[in-house]
């Protein structure tokens, strides 16, 4: 096990150390940026590892999956102790992955976390998950700090000149504060600027151990000379006279301790972004003030399903109160009850039991299951869970999965079960009418390191990967009154889109499922004008997809209403133009008669009609399917620049920027739809001999062009074992009401 120090000291710091002298942070970066290798040296510093390996153990990426990679995948934690200037600090580190596939890592380490600390590669310079990082660090509250790594490449690879390579730093310098202004929220706005002078800046090199902050240059006399002296020493390959004058470790260290916040000083800000409910109540209070005697309140942000035992561990931050080993907790959004029959910090993958947890740490539990984002606190009060963790992609990636023997199908259920709660970016469920268990993604990558995993527990059957599309109305569907399958049961539904600006609501958080009904329907009369009645009978949302009840005084609704929400939910999840999730909808519930009788009203009769009602509605509504676009960002020679735009317009791409970075380097931003970009890397790679830098992130879901749209809607069917056309009003016929007079 990893330690600080002896266990009894750890448990000691844990609980008594002062909360002014505490750093909790994440490292984030673009892939390949160097986050790994810098934290290293910070476990180096706090003397767990040696000299000579600190930059090549990679001490945080513990997966073997993530050693033959190359890259991160899992947020690693570890809690370490560094004296400076006769103080001790105790820090909580989060290494973060940084591909697109793993970002929901990164939200989730970034809600238990106060800082961050942004890693930029000095030739790559701001990408794509770079932008990304530092917009979900600053919707977090988590206060940025910067360090450019890799300057050696300038030297070694593009034999910029001092002059050239300052400048290029102070390139990526200014795009760094360009997005943090961009994104930063009213409470940071002009607060959250970093600058070299101020040590809010770092550069170097994690590869070589070095790194320097203005005031480590300040300290040699006069600061320009010095940094003059630092490209002397290079260019002599001098590294270990760099390594000892300036530090990585040292660098890191001051700029932490000097510029990210102390929980302290992060909840009184944090606290009311990610909180519902009264601050001026006690448990609101003892929030903003890290009180560990006040009301326990905390949050599940990440499940470890450890590498050798399978067994998930549950890792979360207290943000008032003390957590102990073996009491009982509410959860709150799952409304269930918990005990903590073990309880720790974790160091990487190991966990060291700690018997209470105060306010102000991260720690580890096991002995129950709960969903990353879950709220908890004691079960004696009554609280709203805190804000949703907002997630920067969407599932648009999907494959079929099956137990290579079919008795294993409730084991195939719970082992994905517990992946989709480790990561809410995954979805799974089982598709009734192709018959199909459908696991979706962010893309290929990510479902292909879940299915490894599942395949770990459960042998599994996998088809290739696909694009997953969207299906929506443009217009109101028809009101269609449709029947049971005994006749004794009507319901009358109609569906419409539903604006972009509260599908955005939706999406942000801002308006939930489980939030309180009077809360939803004030922010859905005052902000979106929807009418008082109507936004009081909210019955469900799934997804960007709302189901209300604009019914008046019928009888015993109430009775079939968990049938009504079950086809809905249904319904949004495979909608019939192609089987595919239907998003921006809108469906009114307007009149129902309700047989008197329960043992006819059962879901075998409910079910069914409500589905035909949607299904025809829909269908009315100038159904469109919609796919995934993805935001390029690509970083490429000049003199490739024609062979790049011939890609993306090959692919029913768009340019929509192109920027000159330096003399010979182009920036190019374009959107391409996801289906067309599977490929996409080896023909970028081919084209520009490899030179070409690129990320990816989703950006947004358009209309599939009209020309396409039918022959895409019939394979995919096809290849879901359906009929290869649209169902149609007709062959709903047995459903519709006909009154008869």
């Amino acid at each position: 096990m990893v330690q600080i120090k002896g266990a009894d000291v750890i448990r000691k710091l844990l609980k008594e150390h002062p909360l002014e002298y505490r750093r909790i942070f994440s490292i984030v970066a673009h892939v390949d940026h160097g986050k790994t290798t810098t934290t290293d040296y910070l476990l180096k510093r706090a003397g767990l590892m040696a000299e000579e390996v600190a930059g090549k153990k990679l001490m945080t990426d513990y997966d073997q999956e993530e050693r033959q990679r190359g890259i991160t995948i899992f947020t690693s934690v570890v809690t370490l102790l560094y004296k400076y200037q006769g103080k001790e600090y105790l820090f909580t580190i989060n290494d973060t992955p940084g591909h697109i596939s793993f970002t929901g890592e990164v939200s989730r380490a970034l809600r238990g976390s106060d800082g961050a600390v942004i890693l930029v590669d000095a030739l790559e310079g701001v990408m794509t998950q770079t932008e990304t990082n530092i917009r979900l660090a600053l919707q977090e509250m988590c206060k940025p700090v910067l360090y450019i790594n890799k300057v050696d490449r300038l030297i070694s690879e593009l034999r910029l000149e001092p002059k050239k390579v300052l400048v290029r730093i102070d390139q990526i310098i200014r795009e760094v504060n360009r997005l943090i202004h961009k994104y930063s929220p009213k409470e940071f706005k002009g607060k959250r600027k970093v600058d070299f002078p101020d040590d809010s800046v770092a550069f170097g090199s994690a590869k070589d151990g070095r790194g320097v902050i203005f005031s480590m240059l300040k300290e040699r006399g006069d600061p320009k000379k010095a940094l003059m002296e630092i490209f002397e020493h290079y260019n002599k390959g001098d590294i270990d006279r760099l390594r000892e004058n300036y530090p990585l470790d040292e660098a890191l260290l001051r700029m932490i301790i000097k510029h990210l916040p102390s929980p302290v000083e992060a909840q009184r800000y944090k606290i009311p972004k990610i909180r519902r409910g009264d601050l001026n109540s006690e448990v609101g209070k003892a929030m903003l003030n890290v009180d560990p005697d006040g009301p326990l309140v905390g949050m599940i942000t990440k499940i470890l399903i450890h590498p050798k035992s399978k067994r998930p561990i549950l890792i979360g931050r207290i943000f008032s109160g003390t957590l102990k080993q073996g009491q009982e907790i509410k959860l709150i959004t799952s409304k269930s009850v918990a005990r903590v029959q073990r309880l720790g910090t974790l160091v990487i993958t190991d966990m060291l039991d700690i018997d209470e947890m105060p306010a102000g740490n991260l720690f580890a539990t096991m002995g129950f299951v709960a969903p990353a984002g879950e709220s908890f606190s004691d079960p004696n009060i009554d609280i709203p869970p805190f804000e949703e963790i907002k997630y920067a992609s969407e599932p648009v990636v999907s494959v079929s999965i099956y137990p290579k023997d079919p008795k294993d199908i409730a084991k195939l259920g719970e082992a994905v079960r517990i992946r989709v709660l480790a990561d809410p970016t995954l979805r799974f469920y089982y598709d009734q009418e192709s018959q199909t268990y459908i696991l979706s993604g962010i893309d290929p990558l990510q479902l292909e390191i879940v299915i490894k995993r599942i395949n770990e527990m459960v042998p599994i059957k996998v088809e290739p990967p696909i694009i997953v599309y969207r299906e929506k109305p443009e217009a109101r569907g028809q009101e269609f009154h449709t029947k049971s399958l005994n006749a004794l049961n009507r319901i009358k539904i109609y569906v419409e889109p539903m604006p972009d600006e509260l599908a955005k609501a939706i999406r942000d958080g801002e308006i939930t499922d489980d939030m309180d009904p009077k809360k939803r329907a004030e922010i859905l009369r005052t902000k979106f004008g929807r009418d008082s009645r109507l936004a009081r009978n909210v019955v469900k949302i799934e997804g960007t997809n709302m189901l209300v009840n604009a019914t008046v005084g019928i009888q015993r609704l109430d009775r079939i209403m968990d049938s009504i929400e079950g086809a809905f939910v249904d319904f949004v999840h495979g909608g019939p133009l192609a089987k595919e999730p239907v998003m921006n909808m809108i469906a009114y519930i307007t009149d129902a008669t309700v047989h008197e009788d329960p043992a006819h009203t059962g879901p075998a009769q409910i079910v069914p009609m409500v589905n035909a009602a949607l299904t025809l509605s829909f269908l009315t509504a100038q159904p469109r399917l919609y796919e995934p676009i993805l935001k390029l960002d690509i970083k490429t020679p000049m003199k490739y620049l024609g062979a790049i735009q011939t890609i993306i317009g090959k692919r029913r791409g768009q340019v929509i920027e192109i920027e000159q970075e330096d003399e010979d380097t182009m920036r190019v931003i374009a959107l391409v739809p996801a289906a067309e970009t599977l490929d996409l890397a080896n023909e970028l790679r081919s084209a520009t001999q490899g030179r070409a830098f690129y990320g990816y992130e989703f950006h947004s879901f358009a209309p599939v062009p009209q020309r396409l749209q039918d022959e895409l809607i019939k394979k995919i069917r096809e290849r879901k074992g359906l009929p290869p056309e649209p169902p149609k009003i007709e062959d709903f016929q047995r459903f519709i009401y006909v009154r008869q007079d």
